[in-house]
C-alpha cells in the first residue's frame, strides 16, 4: 500500500494542525514560567524491576526500524507491538524479526490515526518506544505515562518549553520513567572522558563545546531523490524538511549537549542559568529548493519559503559560572561534528582528531593512547565483553541498528530495578534549548533564563551515570 504525503500527514495527525509547514516556536509562547514545586523527584528513583521488558514501538521509519532491531537483540526484551501509518514499514520489521529473531511475535498496528493510543493502552506492555516526528513526541510521552508505561523517546521530548514541562510533570505524577535517546557518556571516548573528569584529570571544568554539524543538503541523490519503492521517502526526511521551515535556532542540540552535560554534572551538582543564541542567514536551503524543484514537483511548495540559517551558535552559562558553546549546521558542506571539547584548569580534550593537552602543547599519540586505556571505565569493558560473547551479533551495520551501551544499560536498569542514568530532567533540559534558542535568535540574541526542571533538586541530587557498574550489569546480548 502506497501512501502519499497528504495521506501520511492525515494519518499521523499532522494535517489537523491546519498547516503543512511548521510556523516555528519562537513566538508561540514566551519561554518563561513561574517557579514550580516538584511533587516527586524522579532522579534516583528505582521503579519496580521487570524480569522481562515488554515493548511497544510507535513509529517504524528509518530510525524506528533501527530501534526495533536494537532492542530485540537484548536479553529480557519481548517485542509486543509495532505501529506505523505505513504498513510496509511494519511488515518489513515483522519479517525481519521472523527471520532473524523469531522468538519475538509482535502484533501489527497500521493505517489508523489513533493506533498508537491503542498500543499505549495495552496492559501487556511496560515500555513504549517513540520514533515519530518531533511534534508528536510530547503528546505520545504523556499519553503513554498516563497509561502506566515507561517511555523511550528519540530526541526531543518536546518542541516547546510548555511541552517539556508537561512531560516532566507527568513523569513526576505517574512515577514513570522517560528516557530520551541521544549520544551520551555510556560508551566510546565519551565514557573515557567522563571517567577522566571524575578522577580529576582535567581539574575544575571551565568550558565545554558540543555541536550537531554535518552535511545533509549537498548530496542530491542520497538526500533529496524520493524512493518510489519506499513511499517516496527521501534521505533528508519529509518531517525534518518541514521542521526547518520558518524556524531559526539550534533545532537539534542533544547529541552535542548530552555528553558535556554529564561531564559537568548538570541536574546533579550544577545547572544551566541563562543563554544567548544567534543564527546566520540561510545560504543553502532556499537555493537547494529551487534546484531540486526543477527535477521533482514535490519540492515546488518549498520554493520561496524562509529556512533556518546555516549556522546557529548558542552560549550557555551555568550557576557555577561555567560556560557551554553549542553549534548547529546541517546545511553547509562540512564534515560531521558532535561532542567536541571539555576544558578544565588542569587539561583539555578536543575531538577530530581526538587529542589531550595539559599545557600549551598537545600530548603525543602514544601518550593519548596510554591515558585513555588507563581511564577506560568498567562499563566499556563489561559491554565489550558482552558483545564478544554474542559473536558481535547486532553490533554491526548502520548506526540505528547497532546495540549501544546506552540501549543495553537502559534495559539492564529496568530489569534490575535501578534508577535510570538518563532521566526525564535530562531529556527536558537537552530539548528545551531549541525553543529557547529560537526565542533568543528572534530577539537579536537576547539573554533568556533556562528553566530548572529539577525545581532546585539539582543542588542535592546524587551524581548520575554509574560508569563503574556498581549495580546491575547482568543483562546480556542475544
Amino acid at each position: 500500500m502506497k501512501i502519499n504525503r497528504k495521506e501520511f500527514l492525515k494519518l499521523t495527525g499532522l494535517a489537523g494542525m491546519g498547516m503543512i509547514f511548521n510556523t516555528g516556536h519562537a513566538n508561540q509562547r514566551t519561554p518563561f514560567r513561574g517557579p514550580n514545586i516538584q511533587k516527586f523527584n524522579m532522579h534516583g528513583y528505582a521503579a519496580p524491576k521487570l524480569d522481562t521488558v515488554r515493548m511497544g514501538f510507535i513509529g517504524i521509519g528509518g530510525r524506528g526500524s533501527g530501534n526495533v532491531v536494537r532492542y530485540a537483540s537484548i536479553e529480557g526484551v519481548e517485542i509486543k507491538a509495532l505501529c506505523d501509518p505505513v504498513a510496509q514499514r511494519v511488515n518489513s520489521s515483522v519479517e525481519f524479526l521472523k527471520n532473524e529473531l523469531p522468538w519475538h511475535n509482535p502484533d501489527s498496528y497500521t493505517g489508523g490515526k489513533d493506533d498508537w493510543k491503542r498500543v499505549c493502552e495495552r496492559e501487556d506492555i511496560d515500555l513504549i518506544c517513540i520514533g515519530t516526528p518531533w511534534d508528536l513526541h510530547a503528546e505520545q510521552c504523556v499519553y503513554a505515562m498516563e497509561h502506566d508505561k515507561h517511555v523511550y523517546v528519540d530526541l526531543p521530548v518536546g518542541v516547546t518549553v510548555e511541552e517539556c514541562w508537561q512531560v516532566v510533570e507527568t513523569s513526576d505524577k505517574t512515577r514513570k520513567h522517560v528516557y530520551m535517546d541521544c549520544v551520551n557518556c555510556h560508551g566510546g571516548i565519551a565514557a573515557v572522558l567522563l571517567n577522566m573528569v571524575r578522577q580529576g584529570f582535567f581539574g575544575d571544568i571551565i568550558h565545554a563545546e558540543g555541536h550537531y554539524i554535518h552535511d545533509r543538503v549537498s548530496n542530491t541523490g542520497s538526500r533529496w531523490v524520493r524512493d518510489p519503492e519506499n513511499n517516496f521517502f527521501f534521505g533528508y526526511r519529509p518531517w525534518r524538511l518541514q521542521e526547518n521551515v520558518n524556524r531559526n535556532g539550534n533545532l537539534y542540540p542533544g547529541h552535542g549537549l548530552a555528553p558535556l552535560s554529564q561531564m559537568m554534572d548538570l541536574n546533579y551538582g550544577d545547572q544551566m542559568d541563562y543563554m544567548v543564541s544567534v543564527s546566520s542567514n540561510d545560504f543553502t536551503m532556499s537555493d537547494k529548493m529551487r534546484e531540486i524543484a526543477e527535477m521533482d514537483d514535490y519540492y515546488k511548495p518549498y520554493v520561496g519559503l524562509k529556512f533556518r540559517g546555516n549556522m546557529n551558535t548558542t552560549i550557555i552559562r551555568t550557576h557555577k559560572g561555567r560556560t557551554i558553546m553549542l553549534q548547529h549546521d546541517i546545511s553547509s558542506p562540512r564534515p560531521g561534528h558532535r561532542f567536541d571539547l571539555i576544558s578544565g584548569n588542569k587539561g583539555i580534550y578536543r575531538a577530530r582528531p581526538d587529542r589531550l593537552a595539559t599545557s600549551e602543547q598537545w600530548l603525543s599519540q602514544e601518550e593519548f593512547n596510554s591515558i585513555t586505556e588507563e581511564y577506560t571505565p568498567e562499563i566499556t569493558r563489561i559491554f565489550n565483553e558482552k558483545v564478544r560473547k554474542a559473536g558481535n551479533r547486532r553490533t554491526t551495520g548502520g548506526a540505528y541498528s547497532r546495540v549501544s551501551p546506552s540501549d543495553w544499560r537502559l534495559i539492564d536498569s529496568l530489569r534490575n530495578g535501578l534508577p535510570l542514568e538518563v532521566d526525564v530532567y535530562d531529556g527536558a533540559l537537552w530539548s528545551v534549548i531549541s525553543p529557547l534558542s529560537e526565542w533568543s535568535v528572534s530577539r537579536e540574541g537576547t539573554s533568556v533564563k533556562v528553566p530548572d526542571f529539577t525545581c532546585g533538586a539539582w543542588k542535592t541530587n546524587k551524581r548520575g551515570m554509574d560508569i563503574s557498574i556498581r549495580e546491575g550489569g547482568t543483562t546480556n546480548l542475544v
